[in-house]
């Protein structure tokens, strides 16, 4: 009550209209998280605790932003105060820094969450030697706090002559007796932005460098403070309340199969929180609820998993959690959003991919601008959601529950950039190598690895963390094909999602991944980096080496044979199954080969091909940080399928594709680099476009991501015509022009869904005709050894099957999957009686109308 009085005391009599804002944090509570009103830097190093917010961990620029006020470009004042201390009292004398105030805080994009993670401000405060200051310290000040056990820290900003402000920085103790005070003018453009508290352990010396955000943010010192009574008011203030992040962050869902599930990702709360989020649907105008569940004590998710869902029309849903007031009630927060409707009879089902999130290009509004304006029915991310130096702040890899804090930092930042557009549409995220904080990941089956061995195939970071880490992010994925899981007790996820008749297998293409180390010949540099002219691609096929395991093959297999309900069959992978970079890194390194990519191990690569290739899958895949279209080949040119690797969303390693020499057989329409090559590691492919980063490298952020090859891809199925059209958006276009105004050149591309199995025919069965069925299911048997050729939804009701081996004998399977209804005939060959015949399968129609072939 005492700071309150003193607060009328010293502060001006505002005027009716001014804005106002007290923190307020509930005493009953311990947890990480401070609140929906605050950002912290970093999370895991600041709590809130007796109704006070307290750094634990001291180091360099240690901050919490506030979201829901900030200081406009009104003319008018703004009086701040706070009150602060030290945790230990007795810890001993103070380490060199300073706690206060950061005001005017803004960053190179204009946008106040990049400002809370990147921006820098107008510091004001007090050093641990006792010396107020605003801004640049002075040498001369005076020590005005002796005892740093509870000090009233205040800043009032006047308007001055000029167009500038008046700053006056004060200090009371805990009995309100003045301690001292500086002022300073400032120009009027330093106070429009976020406010912050703050607590460095940074010299002043140090600050001043150009290397300050590297260098300051390192966990050193005893400036373990404690804040309480942050209290903000003025004509400037303005209130922003639809900027509060929590206690719902996001949430991302599935929908397949009739199976609905959610998942809402939560911040970290304490004991003391409530530990259920509730799930309720609007049926009839009324909310009703679907049940609660737990929040997980690691991953911090709360997981939803409804059958029977109503997928014929739009759910509004909203998820319910009640937080912890001050006074001791639980208030209902929400997060709401629409299940859609499953897009079951629409023409043309839209996939918008992403790769690669640098924080470089937080909270990427444009790419959420415009992919809105595309309105996609999925979303897919494929990997790197999450890089280990976003957010700042280094990495902290164990102990476990604190690396658990660190990647949930940098993982909130996709959620607080994408909720919006993951809250209504089905949403799939794999996490890749970063996002399991490794520079490369060759799974080999879930093995444990050093950090300095984890080239032979394994996981660094402990299995529970790696565990937290895919329960972020596919928690909420339809249910594993093959559920057990690898060694270590880490999970597996590879799945199908099946969603408006278009069926995705969920591969999960790095978790069995053999490593090369010790597998093949020393490359004399990095194991996975062939720098060698002379390089010989079939020393480094080594035929026990793994790139999907028998349990994702064997699901591929049944994936591919079974229609039901799809008309298109589409592969997700984190990375594509070629090495088409040829330049690496800002210095434009040369590699021969790369066995990161999905190119190596080469056989292994070859069998995956092979059976994505028999349900005729479309490949989406990432990684590579270089947009690309490529027709796959195993034994020739064009054999297997098409597949597309999206930009990513803010590029940061750069990748090229630059040959030394030029492909062969440019396809029609394709840019003058096209044509087959083969890459570094032997493998076949056929180049359709490529996407280079350019030359220039401008300055401001957004326009160095945008010459770097940033974007996102966009794949629009047509369930009519069965052709896929393939488009990449470049970063900083308008999605409302014309094609050659947004996309890279070679782009957009519209390939046939058939052309997926591009092997040449050797032969061809008699056509089918299929009378009483509409765009029935065709698989073609080999009697030899029983093996399913391909299958194939044909569109319309006549197909003339292709064969691979002219003088074998084949069965043709013909039906319905929905219904079961199959008729099947065997011993057909491909003779030059075949040539000229129809095979008719007759089916009595459900309507009772007849169907004629077309």
């Amino acid at each position: 009550m005492r700071t309150a009085n003193l607060l009328i005391a010293v502060l001006p009599a505002l005027p009716l209209g001014a804005a106002e804002f007290a923190s307020a944090w509930p005493a009953q509570v311990e947890r990480t998280w401070v609140g929906p009103e605050y950002w912290a830097n970093p999370l895991q190093d600041w709590r809130i605790a007796e109704g006070r917010l307290e750094v634990l961990t001291p180091g360099g620029n240690r901050n919490v932003n506030l979201l829901t006020c900030d200081l406009g470009a009104e003319r008018g004042g703004f009086a701040m105060s706070v009150r602060l201390g030290r945790i230990r009292p007795g810890e001993g004398a103070l380490s060199p820094g300073w706690a206060g105030f950061r005001v005017g805080i803004r960053g190179e994009i204009d946008d106040y969450r990049y400002a809370a993670l990147r921006g820098r401000g107008l510091d004001a405060g007090v050093n641990t030697d006792g010396r107020l200051f605003i801004g640049r310290e002075a040498d001369d000040a005076r020590p005005a706090v002796e005892s740093f056990e509870d000090v009233d820290l205040r800043l009032d900003a006047r308007p001055a002559a000029g167009g500038g402000y008046r700053l006056t920085l004060s200090a009371r103790d805990a009995d309100g007796r003045a301690l001292g005070r500086v002022e300073a003018a400032v120009e009027a453009g330093r106070l429009i932005g976020n406010a912050a508290l703050v607590v460095d352990s940074a010299t002043s010396a140090e600050r001043t460098q150009n290397s300050y955000r590297r260098q300051g943010v390192q966990r050193k010192g005893n400036l373990r403070f404690w804040f309480r009574d942050w209290k903000i008011s003025g004509e400037k203030l303005r209130r922003r309340p639809d900027r509060a992040f929590g206690p719902i962050l996001w949430a991302q869902h599935t929908l397949s199969r009739g199976v609905m599930k959610m998942t809402a990702q939560m911040p970290p709360l304490g004991r003391g929180d409530e530990q259920a989020v509730e799930l309720q649907i609007r049926e009839n105008g009324v909310w009703k609820s679907l049940g609660d569940t737990q929040i997980d004590t690691l991953a911090r998710t709360a997981s939803f998993r409804i059958a029977d869902w109503p997928a014929e029309n739009d759910a509004p849903y909203r998820l319910v959690y009640r937080l912890l007031r001050p006074d001791g009630s639980r208030e209902p927060h929400y997060w709401t959003g629409t299940v859609r409707r499953e897009p079951t009879a629409k023409e043309t089902l839209v996939v918008a991919a992403f790769t690669g999130n640098k924080d470089t290009g937080f909270p990427n509004s444009r790419i959420v601008r415009n992919v809105g304006f595309d309105d996609p029915d999925v979303l897919f991310f494929s990997g790197d959601q999450i890089y280990e130096d976003v957010a700042g702040y280094g990495i902290q890899r164990l102990p476990v529950e604190t690396a658990a804090l660190d990647y949930l930092r940098k993982w909130y930042l996709l959620g607080w950039a994408f909720g919006d557009l993951m809250r209504d549409r089905v949403t799939v995220h794999m996490p890749d190598d970063h996002d399991v904080y490794q520079g490369n990941i060759w799974g080999g089956g879930g093995r444990r690895q050093p950090l300095s061995e984890h080239e032979r195939g394994g996981y660094v970071m402990p299995p529970e963390w790696v565990n937290a880490v895919q329960r972020t992010q596919t928690a909420h994925l339809p249910d594993p094909y093959d559920p057990r899981p690898i060694e270590q007790g880490i999970g597996v996820y590879f799945t199908e999602l099946n969603y408006g008749r278009v069926s995705f297998a969920v591969i999960e293409d790095r978790k069995f991944k053999s490593g090369p180390k010790g597998l093949v010949p020393p490359t004399g540099g990095r194991p996975d980096h062939v720098t060698d002219p002379d390089f010989d691609p079939r020393a480094y096929d080594a035929p026990e080496a793994k790139l999907l395991g028998a349990r994702q093959l064997a699901f591929i297999r049944d994936w591919a044979a079974d229609w039901h309900s799809a008309v298109f069959k589409v592969s997700l992978t984190q990375s594509i199954f070629a090495n088409a970079a040829t330049t690496h890194g800002a210095n434009k390194m040369r590699l021969v080969a790369d066995l990161d990519s999905n190119g190596w191990p080469q056989s292994a690569r070859n069998r995956a091909l092979a059976e994505l290739r028999k349900g005729f899958a479309f490949m989406i895949g990432g990684d590579q940080h270089l947009p690309s279209i490529i027709h796959h080949g195993i034994d020739d040119f064009g054999d297997a399928g098409y597949s597309f690797c999206v930009p990513s969303i803010a590029a940061g390693y750069p990748r090229a594709y630059e040959p030394d020499a030029p492909a062969q057989n440019r396809p029609p329409g394709a840019p003058a680099y096209a044509g087959e090559r083969f890459d570094g590691l032997g493998n076949r492919m056929t180049i359709y476009a490529v996407a280079n980063p350019e030359k220039r490298q401008r300055k401001t952020p957004l326009e160095l991501l945008h010459d770097k090859a940033s974007g996102y891809g966009l794949v629009r199925f047509n369930k009519k015509t069965r052709r896929i059209t393939i488009e990449c958006r470049r970063l900083l276009v308008d999605p409302s022009q014309p094609p050659e105004e947004t996309q890279f050149e070679g782009w957009p591309r519209t390939v046939a869904q058939i052309d997926n199995y591009g092997r040449k025919a050797a032969g061809y069965l008699p056509e089918i005709r299929v009378q009483g069925l509409l765009d029935p299911v065709a698989q073609v048997i080999d009697e030899a050894d029983g093996e399913i050729v391909y299958t194939l939804r044909i569109a319309g009701n006549r197909f003339r099957p292709k064969i691979f081996r002219r003088w074998g004998v084949y069965t043709v399977r013909v039906g319905e999957p929905e219904t079961g209804r199959f008729q099947q005939r065997s011993g057909l060959a491909a003779d030059a009686a075949s040539q000229a015949s129809t095979l008719t399968f007759r089916f009595a129609p459900a309507d009772g109308k007849t169907i004629e072939p077309r």
